[in-house]
């Protein structure tokens, strides 16, 4: 258990072995955008200890946007994000929360201030989605690295 000194905020820090025996990365936070600071502490941690450092700034990216979504389209009050490693090369960042909206990608103007988030997740992903759930959703986002990064 550690303490977010920032906020005042305990976090617990969960490993759960998956069926590939790399370890998973979770945490449930409260659904606001600021909850993105601990997220891509996160997706640093994990990454960093499967010596896949060279996803840490789009890994940083995705949760980020992905987060924000959640905080601004949702009421949820708390949200869940999750960083698997479904293979090797293959890193798995969702956020899931309780909301049966799915999220929509809109084509926003290049100087609209907002609305590309999506676009920016779909950019950097090799692919990302949506999962409905019997009380809410999962939107995620897969990364890959090449070998030798």
């Amino acid at each position: 258990m550690s303490f977010d000194t920032d906020r005042g905020i305990e976090m617990t820090v969960k490993t759960v072995a998956r069926p590939r025996g790399h370890p998973g990365y979770s945490e449930t936070l409260p659904c606001a955008a600021e909850s993105a600071k601990i997220a891509r502490r996160l997706i640093g941690a994990a990454v960093c200890a499967w010596g896949m450092e060279a996803l840490a700034d789009d890994g940083a990216l995705v949760v980020t946007e992905l987060v924000a979504n959640a905080a601004q389209h949702t009421k949820s009050r708390l949200i869940r994000v999750v960083i698997i490693r479904p293979a090797l090369d293959t890193v798995r960042i969702e956020v899931v929360d309780r909301s049966p909206t799915l999220p929509l990608a809109l084509c926003p103007e290049t100087d609209d201030l907002r609305g590309h988030g999506l676009a920016l997740v779909d950019d950097v992903t090799k692919q990302w989605g949506t999962e409905r759930l019997p009380w809410g959703k999962r939107v995620w986002g897969v990364l890959t690295c090449e070998a030798g990064q």
